[in-house]
């Protein structure tokens, strides 16, 4: 039986959403699902007082306005690479937080969101948010989740993720959070 340790810790964590862009989401499948994921655990991260972080890949357009109505205050990281990691604005950005643990969310799976999970630095550890990712076919999504999982990616849902990082009931913050699991 997993100890206590091993569950995520509010306090180290940063909720990464990686292009959610409108020049994407169309040719997604089950888009819709992922960014009503996304939304709750960015409502969560808020409740939870977590760093947001938004990418965007240059060329695709703005976060969808679902997303971007409710981060509008984040700065967009703007990228050519795949990987966030290949840019070196992201790892300076993510290393200010002084927290080292990345939830993972965005499209698309097999592309951006697998190969930043791929490069991050050792120190981090990496959770990807299976419902809060998409990929344009299914297939290639199922890929991208084995795939990482393979590599010691913990691949965990939005709802397994908001209780986890909750921990009891009863509290201020799950009394907020409650709306989102209802």
């Amino acid at each position: 039986m997993p100890s206590s340790s091993s569950l995520l810790n509010k306090e180290d964590c940063i909720l990464v959403v990686i292009d959610m862009q409108k020049k994407l989401v169309p040719v997604i499948t089950g888009a819709e699902n992922a960014i009503e994921n996304v939304i709750k655990l960015v409502k969560l991260a808020k409740i939870l007082q977590l760093p947001i972080v938004l990418t965007e890949q240059q060329n695709l357009g703005d976060t969808v306005d679902e997303i971007k109505s409710e981060i509008s205050e984040i700065e967009p990281i703007t990228k050519i690479t795949f990987s966030c990691f290949g840019l070196e604005e992201f790892a300076d950005h993510i290393s200010r937080f002084n927290r080292k643990t990345l939830i993972l969310t965005g499209i698309e799976s097999h592309i951006c969101v697998t190969q930043t999970a791929l490069d991050a630095p050792p120190e981090y550890s990496i959770h990807t948010v299976s419902d809060a990712v998409a990929s344009r076919s299914p297939h290639n999504w199922e890929i991208a989740l084995d795939r990482m999982k393979q590599s010691g990616v913990t691949i965990t849902s939005t709802e397994m993720l908001m209780y986890e990082l909750l921990r009891k009931a009863g509290t201020d913050e799950f009394r907020a959070a409650l709306p989102l699991v209802k």
